[in-house]
């Protein structure tokens, strides 16, 4: 269908249909008008009629053909193309008919060349409807259907018979072929009217009508007329183009026009019983009826003497009996089957019922119904397994006589409030006896159901919730308290500060955190912290007062509240009892152990008036007591909010300075050789010029730097400034043995790439990596020991350069040093210190020479100030030095110009 000319696909109308509609009828008037009155003689009259026809004919064909163009459906499709090609067919022979009579000027002969196109549209035309989709139906439905249309069929060709073909065949013509084509017309008229009526009669009622049949069949019944009329005048030479008769046709072609052309009705639902419609059903007998009322007055007017309706008459009759018998087949086949459903439903109920009533009496609920005076009108059997009473007991019982008075009393308010109600639910909780004496929590959910005629009560759903009950405190227990050591949890401790506050009465709360538990954890496992955890809570517990609140926030962070307290006296009381308290020793697990804490306090005032700041608070105060050591406790002051506020600040602005590189500058410290007093190298050293602030030493924001994670960021810049920087210095020189150092924080080591980043940055820069020297504090050597040596060995690989700087102040052994592959110790200062003074004590830098020398790593002492101290280090074999008597960190171009001139150097 997608290769036909384009003029074909004609949109489908939406618009104007009814303008359409009326120009059709405006030409079928003009038409009886000029055939009436023969205005213009017969010759013009023949003419209009005959161009008209075929006008008509040629506009049906189109508006078919480009209907089916529309149609989705392949039957739908195929039954426009072939109406259409009917109708096609219809003008071609008109086309004919135009020629004989306006071209050649004679007479159409009959039969002739006109007859044969219009002989081809009843085929084209029924071949199109039978097309038509109908509904799926059963084997007896389609028996059925295919009786109905023989009824229609024999019914409307007796109808034929009697007024049209009888007389025509007893009147005979020229020529038997003259006669077959003079049958024909109407006979195949009957033909199609009964397919139409039949597909009439299948249509589902509400569901789509592939093609608009009313006006179809419309026009097919005109053409039938006009058919009719035609075969007679032609038999009896009457016949001539421009009569009257010739409307027939022209409407009938304009009705399938306007069929065509009609705009789609919308979609609706299918209807599976399409011949149970009145239409359906009453079709048939209508079009016998109109049959035999023919046949009759044929019969009354002429007598028997006609065979054929004799014939067709007693086929009707046979067509009746076989559609009576097999309606008879239908009517018992769904009398069964109606039975069957209803026995079916039937045992469903019975089974139904049996069910509800195994479920009510082996329910969880207990089921009651009560009279609207309370007497007990039914009673479950559960009511014995689940509070042990007979129901024989209960029925007919005055319910509220055999409950307890307090449950009973709120049964009374629960019935009186739902009894004007209908259909009104209550749910009360009560309590229950058992048999056994004890006292259920019950659940009972009250239903007004006095106006149901099937129950006439208030049904009363009992069900027995102590356990749940229980449950649910236990769960809430649990969601309110330390599962490990039973005391509060953060939840209940805030809910109860809270409500202390909301009292305006004077409270105070104070933090407690453990000082050392970790170790504890770390060396005698968790099992052996937990059970220090509960004998610090049993502690707590007795130290604070009956009214007071003891929580565990998690961890070894605990809380306690004072509720009204008086003074701030009181909570210091209580902190030295605390602090008393974790002074004795503790067994675990047969081995002494001693813990302290610090203890934050914080008491409501004009800083704190809810709960959250008052726990800041007293956060914050707990931190400040463990700055000042173990064992102490401090009372909150604004001050420490302050400083806290400050400190965010300078975080933020830290952050800012790394995001724009703008303040951070690199001094740089000159590293000597104590034997010949020569310049070997550099160490690194970060400042920030705060742009408010000025000048921050590194002890006040290396710090906040390793606490906020930033210190990482800032890492990787010195590093990589360092490095730019001695590559313009020129320490890439092979000939030179310079070194820069740079100091590499514990947090950075977590970094599992810091050898990445190294790696990457030497390549960047282009210092060899002999050049570049990690200093670390003891303090990466102790923790994550396996980690951290992994990490130090990859940056052996690389080629760098390892020393551990403020050596002897940790926690350092023989052993880790052995493990670990550093290359240089830097003594501390403090040791340095010493050996000035009157009392000059060199044997700790002394033991620290020797132990480097043992091992074979370098020694670098810090913070040579004075020349003593020069002189006794060089003395011991001490390799380098650094300190304010050489020189103080520089900025890069001032330590530039100490490079270039070495003799500026104190030594």
């Amino acid at each position: 269908m997608a290769s036909w000319p384009g003029w074909l696909r004609t949109a489908a109308p939406t618009r104007g249909y009814a303008a359409l509609c009326g120009a059709a009828g405006l030409v079928v008037a003009a038409l009886f008008a000029e055939f009436a009155t023969g205005a213009g003689g017969p010759t013009v009259s023949q003419n209009i009629s005959n161009v008209a026809l075929c006008a008509a004919a040629a506009a049906a064909a189109w508006a078919c053909l480009a209907k089916a163009l529309r149609e989705r459906g392949r039957r739908e499709r195929w039954a426009w193309v072939l109406t259409g090609a009917g109708a096609l067919s219809w003008a071609v022979g008109q086309g004919f008919c135009i020629w004989y009579e306006t071209v050649l000027g004679q007479e159409v002969p009959f039969p002739s060349l006109a007859d044969a196109g219009y002989f081809w549209m009843m085929p084209f035309t029924a071949a199109g409807l039978l097309l038509l989709p109908g509904t799926r139906q059963s084997i007896a439905h389609q028996a059925r259907s295919i009786l109905d249309g023989l009824m229609i069929a024999v019914s409307l060709l007796l109808i034929t018979w009697v007024l049209i073909l009888g007389p025509l065949v007893r009147q005979g013509s020229d020529s038997a072929l003259g006669l077959l084509v003079n049958l024909w017309y109407p006979a195949g008229d009957v033909v199609v009217l009964t397919i139409v009526l039949f597909m009439l009669a299948r249509l589902r009622r509400g569901g789509r009508r592939p093609m608009s049949l009313p006006l179809v069949g419309a026009g097919l019944a005109a053409f039938t007329v006009s058919d009719s009329g035609y075969a007679y005048l032609t038999l009896i030479d009457g016949y001539g183009s421009g009569n009257v008769l010739d409307l027939g046709w022209f409407a009938g072609f304009a009705l399938i026009l306007l069929a065509a052309r009609r705009p789609e009705p919308p979609q609706a639902g299918h209807d599976e019983h399409a011949l149970t419609q009145p239409l359906g059903v009453m079709l048939p007998y209508l079009a016998v009826l109109g049959a035999l009322a023919t046949s009759t007055f044929q019969v009354i007017s002429h007598g028997p003497r006609d065979p054929v309706i004799s014939w067709m008459r007693s086929a009707i009759i046979l067509l009746i009996v076989g559609r009576q018998l097999l309606t008879l087949l239908e009517n018992r086949s769904l009398t069964r089957d109606l039975e069957a459903r209803v026995e079916a439903r039937t045992a469903e109920l019975r089974a139904s019922e049996q069910r509800f009533q195994a479920l009510v009496q082996h329910s969880s609920d207990v089921v009651t119904v009560i009279s609207a005076d309370g007497d007990v009108t039914y009673q479950s059997e559960s009511i014995q397994r689940v509070f042990g009473f007979d129901p024989a007991r209960i029925m007919g019982a005055r319910l509220t006589r055999v409950l307890p008075a307090d449950a009973a009393q709120v049964l009374r308010a629960a019935i009186a409030a739902i009894a004007a109600t209908a259909y009104a639910t209550r749910v009360v909780e009560v309590a229950m006896p058992h048999a056994d004496g004890h006292v259920r929590l019950t659940e009972v959910t009250l239903t007004n159901l006095l106006g149901d005629a099937n129950v006439e009560g208030i049904v009363l759903n009992s069900r027995d919730i102590s356990e749940r009950k229980e449950l649910e405190d236990q769960l809430v227990h649990e969601a309110f308290h330390d599962g490990l050591t039973k005391l509060a949890n953060r939840a209940l401790f805030k809910d109860r500060l809270e409500v202390a506050l909301r009292r305006r009465a004077g409270v105070a709360i104070l933090f407690l955190d453990l000082d050392g538990f970790k170790e504890v954890n770390d060396s005698l496992g968790h099992a052996a912290g937990d059970h220090l955890l509960m004998q610090v809570a049993a502690r707590l517990r007795a130290a604070a007062g009956d009214g007071d609140t003891v929580a565990r926030f998690g961890g070894d962070e605990f809380a306690v509240l004072l509720d009204a307290v008086a003074a701030a006296a009181d909570a210091d009381d209580l902190a030295r009892r605390i602090i008393a308290a974790l002074d004795e020793p503790f067994d675990v697990e047969n081995q002494e152990i001693h813990v302290q804490g610090s203890i934050g306090i914080a008491l409501t005032g004009p800083d704190a008036r809810d709960a959250d700041q008052l726990m800041r608070n007293a956060d914050l105060a707990m931190y400040r007591a463990k700055s000042a050591g173990s064992g102490q406790f401090a009372r909150y002051d604004p001050q420490m909010h302050t400083g806290l506020v400050e400190r965010l600040q300078l975080a933020a602005d830290l952050r800012r300075a790394l995001d724009t590189q703008d303040g951070l500058e690199m001094h740089y410290q000159p590293t000597i050789e104590l034997r010949t007093g020569n310049l070997v190298g550099f160490e690194a050293l970060v400042r920030w010029r705060h742009p408010v602030r000025g000048m921050i030493g590194p002890a006040d924001f290396i710090p906040l730097a390793e606490s906020t994670g930033l210190v990482r960021p800032l890492g990787e810049w010195v590093l990589a400034e360092a490095c730019r920087q001695a590559v313009a210095w020129g320490m890439d020189d092979p000939d030179q043995a310079m070194t820069m150092a740079v100091n590499v924080s514990g947090r950075q080591f977590d970094q599992t790439d810091l050898p990445a980043i190294v790696a990457a940055v030497l390549a960047e820069t282009g210092l060899p990596a002999d050049r570049l020297c990690l200093e670390m504090t003891e303090s990466v050597l102790m923790t994550d020991t396996e980690e951290n040596l992994a990490v130090l060995l990859s940056l052996k690989d690389i080629g760098v350069k390892l020393a551990i700087d403020d050596f002897g102040t940790g926690y350092s052994s023989l052993a880790y040093l052995r493990r670990f592959p550093v290359d240089t110790l830097k003594i501390d200062r403090s040791f340095v210190e010493r050996l000035s003074g009157t009392t000059p004590d060199a044997a700790l830098a002394r033991t620290i020479v020797q132990l480097g020398q043992s091992l074979g790593m370098a020694t670098v002492a810090e913070g040579i100030e004075q020349y003593a101290q020069f002189l006794a280090l060089r003395r011991m074999g001490c390799d380098y030095a650094q300190g304010y008597y050489f020189s103080r960190p520089l900025p890069a171009a001032d330590a530039g110009r100490l490079l270039r001139d070495p003799a500026a150097l104190a030594a």
